[in-house]
């Protein structure tokens, strides 16, 4: 799986208000930044133009953050088992523009949250509510465990329930 870092994911003032609304539940937070990450599995090994073609197809939105953010990473995806609407058309263009190796992109939020010392379990649950939707995201520790993003499973055999019976 391939790993890119894309814009920015939110205006000054959300992150503004997101991080008023995490100090009101982590008073330890110092700040908070938000950059999308996009998620590629590959069927094969891209050329550097490829690459580069790839990048710029990705590249939309805010400016991209400054430098390699730090601080404690939260990794917002669409839940395991699912494919997002915004993952059908990304893959759709990708493979419209001759990138074939390219099997699915997803996209999903980096959030770094900077506080005074490192945020325990109980904390960043805390925080969670504040960024996702649970009924369609998941919060991942870190960008390894996206790797379920793209796992597939054998379908169960074929069962009949006799209802009149």
């Amino acid at each position: 799986m391939l790993h890119l870092r894309g814009s920015a994911a939110l205006s000054e003032f959300r992150l503004q208000k997101l991080l008023d609304k995490a100090r009101g539940a982590v008073p330890m937070i110092q700040s908070i930044e938000a950059e999308f990450i996009h998620l590629v599995k590959l069927d094969g090994e891209l050329d550097a133009p490829q690459q580069q073609q790839l990048q710029a197809l990705l590249s939309y939105g805010y400016e991209p953050l400054d430098a390699q953010p730090n601080g404690q990473l939260l990794l917002v995806t669409p839940r395991p088992g699912t494919i997002s609407p915004w993952s059908t058309k990304a893959t759709d263009i990708a493979h419209n523009t001759g990138l074939q190796q390219l099997i699915r992109i997803e996209r999903g939020v980096a959030y770094y949250i900077h506080a005074d010392g490192e945020l325990n379990a109980d904390e960043l649950e805390l925080l969670k509510p504040l960024l996702h939707d649970r009924m369609t995201e998941v919060v991942l520790a870190n960008l390894h465990a996206a790797e379920v993003l793209f796992s597939t499973e054998e379908p169960a055999p074929m069962c009949t329930v006799d209802v009149l019976g």
